[in-house]
C-alpha cells in the first residue's frame, strides 16, 4: 500500500470535501502543512493579513463552499484565531482549525520554546479550542492516521469546527494512504417512528406551517426542504438567519418572520398554527425578535441537523435530510391557500440632492442587487435594514445574527468570493464594524476579486448609541478615517467613491455595472442617528420592557 507523509495526507483527504483553498498565516512551526497545501494540485494557499480575519475568511467560504480551513502557528497565531472559530461553533459553520506545533522531542522534554509561556504548557491552546469546537487531537506518532480520520467523520456529521494541533516532526511522518471516510447516517428505527409521528400529527392539525432557517443549509437539507415544502402543500417562512432559503417567487412563502414589528400576515400565520414544522431554526433573541414567537417549536415538530424532537418526544441519530426525504414520500398533499400580500421595499423615488437615509438606502438596495449574488451583512444596524428586502432569485444572504462578532463580515464576504468566483459578491457593513477587519480588502484587491464594498458611515457605533441611556457617551465615538481613500493605500484595481446625497449614491451603484471584476468601494455618509426603521421600531419596545431586553418563549 502507498504511503504518504501525515501533512499531505491530511490535506488530501480535507480536498475530498471540496476544500480547494486554506486560509492562514505562515509561522515557523507549521510550514510542513503549508508546503502540503502548495504541492497539492487540488488545493491553494490563501495568505491574510492576521489570524482573525483568516478565521472569519474561513467562515465566510465554508458558507458557501459547505466546509472550510484554517491554518496558523502554535500559541499566538492560533489564539488570535479563537474569536472566528467560535463563531463558526456558534453557527454551525465547518471550519477545519489545523496548527502547527513544536516538534514531538521539545513536547516531552517541557523545553521553553517561543510562543510559550514561561512555564511551558504544550497543551493549554488545545484545551482553550475544546470549549469552541466539537472535538480536538494532538497528534504523535502512534495516532496521527487514525486521529485525522477520526476528526473527519465528526466534522462531517457535526457540521461544526474540529482542531487538530501537528508537531513539526509529525508532518513528515509517513503512514498508510488508506482513507477511511463513512457518510453518516440515521438510526432506522428511530427515523421509522419520528416520521411516523410526524405525519400523525400533521394530518390531524388544522394550520400546519414550515418555520424554516438557516441549519437546513448547513445540513446540506436545502433541497429536501423545498421539496417537503412542494410535496406538503404547506405554507412556509423563513427566520431571519434563513432569510434567503426560499425563492420570493415561491407561490406559499410567507415571507421573512420579523416577528410583530412587520410581515403581521406571517406572524399571524405562524403564531396561530396547531403545527409549526421547524426546520433547521436557531431561537435566539435576535433572530426571533427578542423572542417574538408564541410557541415552543420542541411542542410541534423540531428537525435538527442530527435529531428531530416531536411533542417534546426526542428522537437521536435522526439526520435532516432523511427525515425530510422520507417525509417527502409520505406525507399527503394539503389543499392550502394563502394570501399574497406586497413584501419587500417599495420603489422610492429619487431627489438629487436629498441627504441620504436609511429610508432610501435599503430600498435602492433592493433594487441593485440581481439574481446570483452573494450578500453579506453585518451586524449592527444592516441587518435589520435587509431583513424586509424582497431579494432577487437565487441570491444567499449571510449574518451573522448569533455569534454577532463586529468585523466579522469583511474578512467573510472575503472568504466567500474565493469560493465562488462567478458570482458577485455585495458586503454591506458599518463603518465602526469594518475599522476592525478593514486591512483584508488589500488581500480583495490582490485576488482582483468582484465584489461591492458598501460602507455606511454614521459617525461611531450607531446602534450602541440608541440602546444606550446617553447616546453621546465617548464610548461610542471611534476615529475619523475617510474610507473612501483607504483602497488607495494598496495595490490593485478598484474604484472608490464617498457620496452624500441619493443622487450620488444611486449614480454609484449604477457605476459598479461598468467594469466587473474588481472592487467597487462605495462610502455612504449618513446622520449619527439615522437607522432603518424596523431598528425604530424594535428599540422602541425594547425601550418599553424591562432594562435586560430578554423575553421567554411561551
Amino acid at each position: 500500500m502507498n504511503k504518504i507523509t501525515v501533512s499531505d495526507y491530511l490535506i488530501q483527504e480535507l480536498s475530498k470535501l471540496g476544500i480547494k483553498d486554506f486560509f492562514g498565516l505562515p509561522g515557523d512551526y507549521n510550514f510542513n502543512i503549508l508546503t502540503s497545501v502548495e504541492n497539492n494540485e487540488n488545493t491553494n494557499w490563501i495568505g491574510c493579513t492576521n489570524e482573525l480575519n483568516a478565521g472569519y475568511a474561513a467562515d465566510g467560504y465554508a458558507r458557501i463552499n459547505g466546509y472550510g480551513a484554517l491554518i496558523t502557528t502554535y500559541g499566538v497565531g492560533e489564539l488570535s484565531a479563537i474569536n472566528a472559530v467560535a463563531g463558526s461553533f456558534a453557527e454551525n459553520i465547518p471550519v477545519f482549525k489545523i496548527v502547527g506545533v513544536p516538534a514531538t522531542k521539545y513536547i516531552e522534554q517541557n523545553t521553553l520554546l517561543h510562543h510559550n509561556f514561561s512555564n511551558p504548557d504544550y497543551y493549554a491552546f488545545q484545551r482553550a479550542y475544546a470549549n469552541v469546537v466539537e472535538a480536538t487531537a494532538f497528534l504523535d506518532c502512534k495516532n496521527a492516521k487514525q486521529e485525522i480520520d477520526r476528526l473527519i467523520q465528526i466534522f462531517i456529521r457535526a457540521k461544526r469546527p474540529v482542531y487538530l494541533a501537528i508537531p513539526v516532526d509529525i508532518c513528515k511522518m509517513e503512514i498508510e494512504n488508506n482513507p477511511v471516510t463513512e457518510q453518516p447516517v440515521s438510526n432506522h428505527k428511530n427515523l421509522t417512528e419520528a416520521v411516523k409521528h410526524a405525519l400523525n400529527l400533521i394530518k390531524t392539525s388544522d394550520f400546519p406551517v414550515i418555520l424554516a432557517d438557516v441549519l437546513a443549509k448547513r445540513f446540506n437539507a436545502t433541497d429536501e426542504m423545498k421539496k417537503f415544502a412542494d410535496t406538503s402543500g404547506l405554507p412556509l417562512c423563513t427566520l431571519l438567519m434563513g432569510k434567503s432559503l426560499i425563492e420570493e417567487e415561491n407561490e406559499m412563502y410567507l415571507g421573512t418572520y420579523l416577528g410583530s414589528y412587520d410581515n403581521l400576515y406571517a406572524y399571524k400565520y405562524v403564531n396561530n398554527s396547531d403545527c409549526v414544522i421547524s426546520i433547521g431554526t436557531i431561537i435566539s433573541d435576535l433572530n426571533t425578535f427578542s423572542f417574538d414567537i408564541k410557541f415552543d417549536p420542541s411542542q410541534y415538530i423540531n428537525i435538527q441537523g442530527t435529531y428531530t424532537i416531536i411533542e417534546n418526544k426526542k428522537y437521536e441519530n435522526v439526520l435532516m435530510k432523511d427525515i425530510l426525504a422520507a417525509l417527502c414520500e409520505k406525507i399527503e398533499k394539503k389543499d392550502v391557500v394563502i394570501e399574497h400580500e406586497k413584501r419587500g421595499f417599495e420603489k422610492t423615488d429619487q431627489a438629487d440632492n436629498a441627504k441620504l437615509t436609511a429610508d432610501y438606502i435599503y430600498p435602492r438596495l433592493q433594487e441593485f442587487l440581481k439574481p446570483g449574488d452573494i450578500i453579506f451583512s453585518e451586524t449592527g444596524l444592516t441587518k435589520f435594514g435587509i431583513a424586509p428586502m424582497r431579494l432577487p432569485e437565487d441570491c444567499i444572504l449571510n449574518n451573522q445574527v448569533l455569534w454577532g462578532s463586529i468585523g466579522w463580515a469583511t474578512p467573510a464576504a472575503f472568504g466567500a468570493a474565493i469560493a465562488d468566483k462567478n458570482r458577485r459578491v455585495v458586503l454591506i457593513t458599518g463603518e465602526g464594524a469594518h475599522q476592525l477587519t478593514a486591512q483584508e480588502i488589500s488581500t480583495i484587491m490582490k485576488h482582483n476579486l468582484n465584489m461591492v464594498i458598501i460602507v455606511i458611515n454614521n459617525s461611531g457605533y450607531t446602534i450602541e448609541r440608541i440602546l444606550a441611556d446617553n447616546p453621546l457617551d465617548k464610548f461610542n465615538d471611534i476615529a475619523n478615517w475617510n474610507y473612501s481613500k483607504l483602497p488607495s493605500v494598496f495595490e490593485g484595481e478598484y474604484r472608490s467613491i464617498r457620496v452624500h446625497t441619493e443622487s450620488e449614491f444611486d449614480k454609484a451603484l449604477k457605476d459598479t455595472e461598468n467594469e466587473p471584476n474588481k472592487l467597487y468601494y462605495i462610502e455612504v455618509l449618513t446622520d449619527m442617528f439615522d437607522v432603518p426603521y424596523l431598528t425604530k421600531r424594535v428599540v422602541k419596545k425594547l425601550r418599553n420592557q424591562d432594562k435586560t431586553f430578554v423575553c421567554q418563549i411561551k
